[in-house]
């Protein structure tokens, strides 16, 4: 299993704020963007990869605490 981890958005309705970016494990991303599997992100959150952040998007605090706790 890869421990390399990417963003990936988690949908939003317009009226709830800006989209989250979230962390989601490598090789469940290529996977969710062809087949439409749904993925879960470290925090938790399931949804489908539909798009790519962009930089300077704004990131999940939940999974970033985790990503960086990772890392140690």
């Amino acid at each position: 299993m890869s421990t390399e981890v990417l963003e990936r958005p988690e949908l939003k309705d317009a009226d709830t704020g800006p989209e989250m970016f979230h962390y989601v494990l490598k090789d469940k991303i290529a996977e969710s963007a062809v087949m439409g599997n749904f993925v879960q992100a470290l925090c938790g959150e399931i949804f489908p990869v539909t798009k790519a952040p962009k930089p300077g998007s704004p990131v999940c605090p939940a999974c970033k605490e985790i990503y960086e706790s990772m890392a140690e």
